[in-house]
């Protein structure tokens, strides 16, 4: 970039820095607006959107992804915007094989009942009816949890010789195509 395009963009924005992204850039810029104005930073996702950004998910990403931060961003976020990272009892519990597994079949199950059969389509979402310790998710109970059942099933069938026994009888149990 020519020095007289870096002079223009930094008399637009002093702040700015070709090294971050420009999206980065602007939700910082639009939070940094709203909480100017009086607004109060948005903590939850869908809180506050302004011009199509969601800023509370913006806050979110930047809390729980600060190991991935520039230490300038840091900096700034700290004391412009009064943003931590989040601590870890804040954050999710990691979702293991197992469990994804168990999240993974208790979809398949719940599909077959309704259906009657295992044959889904590769592009078919289940939703999952009831919330329970599987997802690894704090809260959010009223929430379905969301699965990719077609992509899942044509993933196992890929890798159906490598599967433990008890999941490949998991799934015969439910007419399973191989």
């Amino acid at each position: 970039m020519t020095e007289a395009r870096q002079a223009e963009l930094g008399a637009i924005d002093p702040g700015w820095c070709p090294v971050w992204g420009t999206g980065w850039q602007r939700c910082y810029r639009l939070v940094q607006n709203h909480v100017q104005a009086g607004g109060t930073l948005p903590t939850a996702d869908g809180d506050v959107v302004v011009q199509g950004e969601d800023l509370g998910r913006w806050v979110n990403a930047q809390r729980f992804g600060w190991e991935q931060l520039l230490p300038v961003q840091q900096w700034i976020l700290e004391n412009t915007l009064k943003l931590i990272p989040a601590e870890e009892d804040e954050r999710p519990a990691k979702r293991t094989q197992d469990t994804m597994w168990a999240l993974n079949l208790a979809a398949a199950r719940q599909f077959h009942a309704r259906k009657g059969h295992l044959r889904v389509p590769r592009k078919h979402v289940e939703q999952l009816e009831t919330e329970d310790s599987l997802s690894g998710r704090q809260g959010g109970a009223d929430e379905p949890v969301v699965v990719k059942l077609g992509t899942w099933l044509d993933n196992v069938r890929k890798c159906a010789a490598k599967l433990p026994e008890q999941r490949r009888v998991d799934l015969d149990q439910l007419g399973m195509r191989w």
